[in-house]
């Protein structure tokens, strides 16, 4: 296969086979599958992989010189990475910064619309500061950011499909054209680095960041890590091209292969499946010169086969002995946001373990500073070897150099600064969206609709720039967006308009008194709304889209079986169960998170000039039978998908797919990983519980999963951090009168008469700001409420220090009707109390821990 990394069939003394870069980098789009090798032989250990990218001498001569002249401080200063709202350019300098990043939701002067010339001014301040220092090295700084579907944190930008919908495309050459389209966003304004492409192959559909693998099958992977790799580097076999930007893979290793879809949860794989599965887009992105490498936040643990790894960011084998000395890998790894801090034995701000263990740049956002003077110290006291330090930074200035940033001036003055022409990529994001749509269903040859056809449009998602970008989209979880965010972006109503004209479209979101016997069509755009890691998460939820957004299902009924026949396109980061929906759709099309070009789904939805050859999407993730087949993956013993892997629907094809079984389970799913825990709020609104504050002057406002502060007077909340990356929400009581945070279903009280009798309210916590009145702990049911007094355990928490608290709900008085419960977390204070809350559950048995609260500490 000439456009794509062979397996050479070379056996090297140590009876590992070598992996390489050809070094012929032909464009291949429109190959289509060409590039996908479907032979990918089965793996008895790691290999070792050839980067096209080969050591230079001459390079390895200027790196030894620069770190043989630096000092311990600014050593430690190239391996931490601050986040750009805690790092000003005078920090840069006065601490020898090596590097910073922007998280989702971080902006130029924290502008969400802050221009592409504001990009670059901060940039230059940024570099300026760097070579400007008291360092006698100056050695410039770059900044790296979640460029993942395109350069998606910058307001007006072209933002691509997510990775999921590339990977039904089947293409590998189109990730090469996105990949040089993203590369040239960047650079227009200023930063060095994209942590891309994300090469996980996920293999349960829970999953949150489902949607940012290419597909479950890792042959896909493979051929898709290789295209991104060269596309977003560029093809110069020295380094980074003039005009491409350094690429990331990640999230390295097995975060695909959580148990439960559990975002930064264990990976109980044994070790063959690593290196056959989630090592292959590892070794392809490697051959193709990948710089840097980031670190899953996930474990590798499973102690029946004597697995006891732990957290990857801490796994010396994984980083080190596979990563570096097997695969082969010099260039640099990166930690994933505050990854080190959740390391047995270490802080956001200290840990030797991790950068022992072979983390060369650390994502330390907020506590640098402290980060900075610790691991100054524990250098020269021997803990974290110099060995170690200068093996980090040769990593790191090794990768600055191949990207020829010692060479290059200021990032306003780089080859596509501030060019407009190379922030928009509108008609190649069209064209990744038509080759990505998968028809599953289409009876009596409905699609493609006639141009002249007369068409009601409805469903929440027909007119959401929001819905149709997803998570990691100018925010973080992509909430919080309107369609005016996206000024160069086309809904799919607005790509539909386009296609048959305004007169002959009609829009009615919710349907309600509407007519489907006046329209030849209804088209129904229905799904998931935005969220990104964690967030995500299922849990125990099912996969069945109505029992998530009933309010899809009701539009559904509202037009179904009139007599005109219904096209419903479905909004997804992932396979859903939707077997109602499709018994009231003659046709059905997945359109996945297809971006800001919204026109390439009406290209395909009707006759027209950019129809082309119609339908040809494939899925690459397989769709589940039933509502709780989360792990149904191409090649698993007991496959059984209602869609195959494989599967999609040419124009003139409509499939036998029938009337499908409507019946769902009660309760969730039984087989995830949660013990029985009744999850409340998990990074966010888990629903159906919706999370709230309260005060008697004030309506109850939802917090939701944006990052918008509210503020009620008596109450303020924002987003923050408990445990992980913005998993918490901080609430202030002010003191100036009565406000409740709470939990609530509201979709009617729910009973949980059948948990443990031995139940607890479990929550984590970090107190800020200790109770200055009697704080009460409330469970709400429609018979009453039951309470306990916690003034005295929040009292007893070390300010600024995270805890697990654990109330038994037994010792809440009156007796807890749980028949009924509307409400089973409630938190009422009259006085001051700052308090960040995270991870909030019912887990049966927790009264009996030794660590659960007990009834003399209850006041």
């Amino acid at each position: 296969r000439p456009h794509a990394p062979c397996w050479c069939g070379r056996v090297v003394d140590d009876g590992r086979p070598t992996i390489e870069g050809t070094g012929d980098v032909t464009p291949t789009s429109g190959t289509g599958e060409a590039g996908i090798d479907e032979r990918l032989p089965v793996l008895a250990d790691w290999p070792r992989v050839q980067s096209r990218v080969r050591p230079d001498p001459g390079l390895e001569r200027a790196v030894a010189d620069l770190v043989g002249r630096m000092t311990v401080a600014e050593k430690v200063g190239q391996i931490t990475q601050p986040d750009i709202a805690f790092v000003t350019p005078d920090d840069v300098r006065e601490h020898h910064i090596g590097s910073v990043l922007n998280g989702g939701g971080a902006w130029p002067g924290a502008d969400k619309h802050a221009t592409a010339q504001d990009w670059l001014a901060l940039a230059d301040a940024y570099w300026d500061a760097s070579v400007t220092s008291n360092s006698a090295t100056r050695i410039p700084v770059v900044w790296g950011t979640d460029a993942v579907h395109g350069h998606s944190n910058v307001h007006g930008m072209t933002v691509f499909p997510h990775n999921i919908g590339l990977g039904a495309a089947r293409d590998p050459g189109l990730l090469r054209e996105i990949g040089a389209a993203t590369a040239r966003q960047v650079r227009a304004t200023g930063q060095d680095w994209a942590f891309a492409p994300t090469v996980a192959v996920p293999r349960d559909d829970r999953w949150g960041r489902t949607y940012e693998g290419y597909s479950e099958d890792p042959r896909v992977t493979s051929a898709y890590a290789y295209e991104a790799v060269i596309g977003l580097q560029g093809e110069d076999a020295a380094g980074i091209g003039a005009d491409g930007v350094i690429a990331c893979a990640k999230h390295y290793l097995g975060d695909g292969g959580t148990t439960g879809g559990t975002d930064q949860g264990v990976t109980a794989a044994a070790e063959a499946e690593l290196i056959n599965v989630h090592g292959r887009g590892y070794y392809r992105a490697i051959a193709a010169g990948v710089q840097t490498v980031m670190a899953s936040f996930s474990s590798w643990s499973n102690p029946e086969l004597g697995i006891t790894e732990g957290k990857v960011h801490g796994s010396s084998y994984l980083l080190t002995e596979v990563l570096k000395n097997r695969l082969g890998f010099d260039g640099l790894v990166v930690s994933d946001w505050n990854g080190v801090g959740q390391v047995d034995g270490c802080t956001n701000s200290s840990c030797p373990r991790a950068i022992n263990a072979g983390i060369d740049v650390v994502m330390v956002p907020q506590d640098w500073r402290a980060f900075v003077a610790t691991t100054i110290g524990q250098v020269e006291s021997g803990e974290i070897p110099m060995t170690r330090l200068d093996d980090a930074v040769t990593r790191i200035l090794r990768v600055k150099m191949r990207a020829g940033v010692f060479e290059q001036p200021k990032p306003s003055e780089r080859l596509h600064a501030g060019d407009d022409a190379a922030l928009l990529a509108p008609a190649l994001a069209r064209r990744a969206v038509r080759q990505s749509l998968v028809l599953l269903k289409n009876d009596d040859n409905l699609l493609p609709l006639a141009a002249d056809a007369k068409v009601l449009v409805v469903g929440k998602s027909a007119d959401s720039m929001q819905n149709q970008t997803g998570g990691w989209t100018l925010t973080w979880q992509g909430t919080g967006n309107t369609n005016a965010d996206f000024p160069a972006g086309t809904t799919i109503l607005g790509g539909l308009r386009e296609a048959l004209g305004a007169d002959n479209v009609t829009f009615g979101e919710t349907a309600e008194g509407v007519r489907p016997g006046d329209y030849d069509a209804v088209i129904a755009v229905i799904g998931e709304t935005p969220y990104a890691e964690g967030v995500g998460d299922l849990g125990r939820r099912t996969l069945e889209a109505a029992q998530r957004f009933p309010e899809d299902l009701a539009v559904l009924d509202r037009v179904a079986g009139h007599g005109t026949p219904v096209v419903t396109v479905l909004v997804t980061g992932r396979p859903l169960w939707v077997n109602r929906e499709l018994n009231r759709s003659a046709a059905f099309v997945v359109a996945w998170l297809p971006g800001t070009e919204g026109g390439g789904v009406a290209d395909l939805l009707v006759q027209g000039p950019n129809t082309g050859a119609g339908f040809t999407g494939r899925l690459t993730y397989s769709w589940p039978r039933s509502a709780c087949q989360a792990t149904v993956n191409v090649g698993d013993a007991d496959y059984d998908p209602l869609f195959p892997y494989g599967y999609g629907l040419s124009n003139g094809e409509h499939g036998p797919v029938g009337v499908l079984d409507e019946t769902g389970p009660v309760g969730g799913c039984p087989d995830v990983a949660t013990d029985g825990d009744l999850d409340l709020f998990v990074w966010g609104d888990f629903p159906p519980y919706r999370a709230f504050v309260g005060a008697p002057e004030s309506a109850a406002a939802a917090l939701g999963n944006a990052d918008t502060p509210l503020d009620l007077g008596n109450v303020t909340a924002t987003v923050s951090e408990v445990n992980v990356q913005l998993d918490a929400r901080r609430i202030r009581w002010t003191g100036s009168g009565p406000a409740e945070f709470y939990l609530e279903d509201r979709t009617g009280a729910g009973d949980l008469s059948h948990l443990d009798p031995a139940t607890a309210i479990v929550f984590d916590v970090i107190v800020h700001e200790p109770p200055a009145a009697a704080v009460v702990l409330r469970v709400v049911s429609e018979a009453g409420s039951a309470e306990a007094v916690v003034t005295g355990v929040l009292r007893r928490l070390p300010v600024g220090e995270r805890a697990t608290v654990k109330v038994p709900l037994r010792s809440l008085r009156p007796a807890v009707d749980l028949t009924r419960v509307s409400r089973p977390f409630l938190v009422r204070t009259d006085g001051a109390l700052t308090v960040s809350f995270a991870n909030i559950r019912w887990v049966p048995g927790a009264a009996d821990d030794d660590d659960a609260v007990g009834s003399a500490d209850l006041e």
